[in-house]
Protein backbone atom coordinates (compact mmCIF):
# COMPACT_ATOMS: atom_id res chain seq x y z
CA UNK A 1 0.00 0.00 0.00
CA UNK A 2 1.21 2.93 -1.47
CA UNK A 3 1.38 5.99 1.75
CA UNK A 4 1.01 9.61 0.20
CA UNK A 5 1.96 11.28 3.47
CA UNK A 6 5.21 9.30 3.24
CA UNK A 7 6.19 10.07 0.30
CA UNK A 8 5.41 14.17 0.53
CA UNK A 9 7.10 13.87 3.77
CA UNK A 10 10.52 12.13 1.58
CA UNK A 11 10.03 14.64 -1.53
CA UNK A 12 10.32 17.53 1.30
CA UNK A 13 13.33 16.10 2.85
CA UNK A 14 15.01 15.30 -0.79
CA UNK A 15 14.41 18.65 -1.79
CA UNK A 16 15.91 20.64 1.04
CA UNK A 17 18.82 18.55 0.85
CA UNK A 18 19.68 19.95 -2.67
CA UNK A 19 18.79 23.64 -0.83
CA UNK A 20 21.40 22.82 1.49
CA UNK A 21 23.94 20.99 -0.28
CA UNK A 22 23.94 23.93 -3.23
CA UNK A 23 24.32 26.59 -0.09
CA UNK A 24 27.52 24.20 0.86
CA UNK A 25 28.55 24.21 -2.15
CA UNK A 26 28.66 27.85 -2.53
CA UNK A 27 30.83 28.18 0.46
CA UNK A 28 33.12 26.28 -1.05
CA UNK A 29 33.52 28.58 -3.98
CA UNK A 30 37.00 29.26 -4.65
CA UNK A 31 37.30 33.14 -5.83
CA UNK A 32 41.31 34.92 -6.84
CA UNK A 33 41.12 38.19 -6.72
CA UNK A 34 43.57 40.46 -9.18
CA UNK A 35 45.35 37.13 -10.41
CA UNK A 36 49.01 37.87 -10.73
CA UNK A 37 49.13 35.95 -13.89
CA UNK A 38 49.17 37.53 -17.75
CA UNK A 39 47.62 34.25 -19.48
CA UNK A 40 44.80 32.18 -17.27
CA UNK A 41 44.02 29.10 -19.38
CA UNK A 42 40.82 27.28 -18.04
CA UNK A 43 39.10 24.08 -18.84
CA UNK A 44 35.22 25.02 -18.58
CA UNK A 45 31.81 24.42 -20.46
CA UNK A 46 30.70 27.83 -19.53
CA UNK A 47 31.89 31.40 -18.89
CA UNK A 48 29.82 34.16 -16.99
CA UNK A 49 31.24 37.87 -17.60
CA UNK A 50 29.60 40.76 -15.35
CA UNK A 51 30.55 43.32 -13.35
CA UNK A 52 30.83 44.94 -9.97
CA UNK A 53 31.21 48.59 -8.43
CA UNK A 54 34.72 50.29 -8.86
CA UNK A 55 36.41 50.26 -4.94
CA UNK A 56 36.91 53.80 -3.55
CA UNK A 57 40.87 54.43 -5.07
CA UNK A 58 39.66 52.58 -8.65
CA UNK A 59 38.76 54.95 -11.84
CA UNK A 60 37.00 51.91 -12.69
CA UNK A 61 34.66 48.86 -12.09
CA UNK A 62 35.88 45.55 -10.82
CA UNK A 63 34.93 42.85 -13.84
CA UNK A 64 33.94 39.23 -12.89
CA UNK A 65 34.17 36.26 -14.86
CA UNK A 66 32.31 33.01 -13.32
CA UNK A 67 33.69 29.54 -14.74
CA UNK A 68 31.16 26.77 -14.83
CA UNK A 69 31.08 22.89 -15.87
CA UNK A 70 27.68 23.27 -17.40
CA UNK A 71 26.10 25.54 -19.71
CA UNK A 72 23.29 28.32 -18.74
CA UNK A 73 24.12 27.74 -15.63
CA UNK A 74 22.35 30.66 -14.48
CA UNK A 75 18.80 28.88 -15.41
CA UNK A 76 19.87 26.06 -12.98
CA UNK A 77 20.80 28.12 -10.49
CA UNK A 78 24.07 26.93 -10.35
CA UNK A 79 27.49 28.28 -8.90
CA UNK A 80 31.16 28.52 -10.34
CA UNK A 81 33.66 26.25 -9.49
CA UNK A 82 35.97 29.20 -9.64
CA UNK A 83 35.77 33.09 -9.79
CA UNK A 84 38.07 35.26 -11.05
CA UNK A 85 37.88 39.00 -10.24
CA UNK A 86 39.85 41.67 -11.98
CA UNK A 87 39.58 45.04 -10.15
CA UNK A 88 40.07 48.47 -12.26
CA UNK A 89 38.82 47.09 -15.42
CA UNK A 90 37.91 49.41 -18.21
CA UNK A 91 36.97 46.74 -20.73
CA UNK A 92 37.00 43.28 -22.11
CA UNK A 93 37.86 42.28 -25.24
CA UNK A 94 36.05 39.07 -26.93
CA UNK A 95 37.93 37.30 -29.63
CA UNK A 96 35.94 34.88 -31.27
CA UNK A 97 34.16 33.95 -29.12
CA UNK A 98 30.11 33.09 -29.79
CA UNK A 99 27.93 35.11 -26.69
CA UNK A 100 24.66 35.38 -25.66
CA UNK A 101 23.50 38.61 -24.09
CA UNK A 102 20.78 38.58 -21.74
CA UNK A 103 18.97 42.25 -21.31
CA UNK A 104 17.55 40.75 -18.00
CA UNK A 105 20.72 40.67 -16.49
CA UNK A 106 23.70 42.54 -17.52
CA UNK A 107 25.83 39.37 -18.16
CA UNK A 108 27.47 37.76 -21.15
CA UNK A 109 26.90 33.63 -21.29
CA UNK A 110 29.87 31.73 -23.51
CA UNK A 111 28.55 28.60 -23.68
CA UNK A 112 30.04 25.64 -25.26
CA UNK A 113 33.32 26.34 -24.31
CA UNK A 114 36.27 23.80 -24.02
CA UNK A 115 39.02 26.45 -23.11
CA UNK A 116 38.77 29.78 -22.13
CA UNK A 117 42.23 32.12 -21.83
CA UNK A 118 42.14 35.42 -19.75
CA UNK A 119 44.88 38.05 -20.73
CA UNK A 120 45.50 40.39 -18.27
CA UNK A 121 46.38 43.58 -19.75
CA UNK A 122 45.89 45.99 -17.00
CA UNK A 123 43.19 48.24 -17.75
CA UNK A 124 41.36 45.44 -19.93
CA UNK A 125 41.34 42.18 -19.99
CA UNK A 126 41.14 39.78 -23.48
CA UNK A 127 38.95 36.63 -23.66
CA UNK A 128 39.87 34.19 -26.22
CA UNK A 129 38.82 30.44 -26.20
CA UNK A 130 37.82 27.54 -28.40
CA UNK A 131 34.24 26.26 -28.38
CA UNK A 132 31.70 23.76 -29.97
CA UNK A 133 29.74 24.35 -32.74
CA UNK A 134 26.67 24.71 -31.91
CA UNK A 135 23.70 25.89 -34.48
CA UNK A 136 20.65 25.93 -32.58
CA UNK A 137 20.06 24.41 -28.36
CA UNK A 138 17.47 22.25 -27.08
CA UNK A 139 14.88 24.39 -25.72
Amino acid sequence: MFNHKVYKIEKYAYTMRKIINKILQRDKMKIIRNPKEYQIKIDATCAIVSRKPELKDDEFKTAVIGLYKENNPHKKGLFPFITYEFTNIEKIRLKGLNISYYLEGNDLIINDLEELMILNEKTFLVLKGYQFEVERRKQ
